[in-house]
């Protein structure tokens, strides 16, 4: 199979899975923007990061540990 097919035929949560450990950014409704490392998600997209920070202007605003955000107020995850 091509390398195309199975990105098309990769789920978002499989991209999620391959992210769990890593460090990612996540946008919510309303601009907030949180990095961190995904330690854990569900099939409602709800998620967990540790060592998070809150961005502004893509700068750290806070720290904050770990965090539970979630999934319906997530418009994006991105790895950082």
């Amino acid at each position: 199979m091509m390398p195309e097919m199975t990105m098309m035929q990769s789920r978002p949560l499989d991209a999620l899975n391959k992210a769990r450990n890593k460090k990612v950014v996540v946008e919510l409704k309303g601009g907030r923007m949180y990095s961190g490392v995904l330690n854990a998600f569900d099939i409602h997209i709800n998620v967990v990061l540790d060592q998070a920070d809150e961005l502004e202007n893509g700068a750290v605003k806070r720290k904050l540990g770990t965090i539970f955000l979630r999934g319906d107020n997530i418009i994006m995850i991105s790895p950082a």
